[in-house]
């Protein structure tokens, strides 16, 4: 990412102010299945923003690692995390997902809401654990007009087409989807 990206999403953050407890939540594409997701085991959230999910994922018994671009946001979701108590089991890093996912041990959650890249794609999949829950979301040209930031129709489910689909939407200009690996997935070919 450049750095006039980083100073964009920097600026975004500081802009929105501090976090409170009101900001933990699943996103709200994913809370219909909240039940799905597991109450202990790792977690990796990829561009965390303020961190709302991964103290989610937290609060539930999860250990999170979580990773954005921003310092900002870094920064609010450790307050966050400090603030609701489970700071002790919430790992953030600024990370630029432009050089890859950071290795890491596998995960039994993987969370990516509103960011895409597709190059991660094959990456995200070799992370998660035999049985391991994907919830990536993103927007979408389905419902709304062409951009660079937006997946085509039938993308996300082509993208993690490896993986056993929960459920997915592509309307409004959002597209996302819930998956889980396998009990002994590997990556499909390419």
């Amino acid at each position: 990412m450049s750095d006039e990206d980083r100073v964009r999403w920097d600026r975004r953050y500081a802009d929105r102010g501090s976090v409170t407890v009101d900001d933990v939540a699943l996103p709200a594409v994913f809370q219909p299945f909240a039940q799905e997701f597991p109450t202990a085991g790792r977690a990796l959230d990829l561009a965390c923003g303020g961190g709302g999910a991964a103290v989610w994922l937290a609060q539930r018994g999860m250990d999170v690692w979580a990773v954005d671009v921003s310092p900002v946001a870094i920064a609010q979701a450790r307050e966050l995390a400090e603030q609701c108590g489970v700071a002790a089991h919430c790992h953030f890093e600024v990370c630029d997902l432009d050089h890859g996912l950071p290795s890491g041990l596998s995960a039994d959650v993987v969370i990516c809401n509103m960011f895409r890249d597709s190059r991660l794609d094959r990456s995200v999949i070799e992370r998660l654990s035999p049985g391991g829950l994907l919830a990536v979301s993103a927007l979408s040209e389905v419902g709304a007009s062409p951009g660079p930031f937006r997946v085509t129709s039938g993308e996300l489910r082509q993208a993690y087409r490896a993986l056993e689909v929960i459920a997915t939407e592509e309307a409004h200009g959002q597209a996302w989807l819930l998956a889980r690996a396998g009990p002994d997935d590997s990556p499909a070919p390419r």
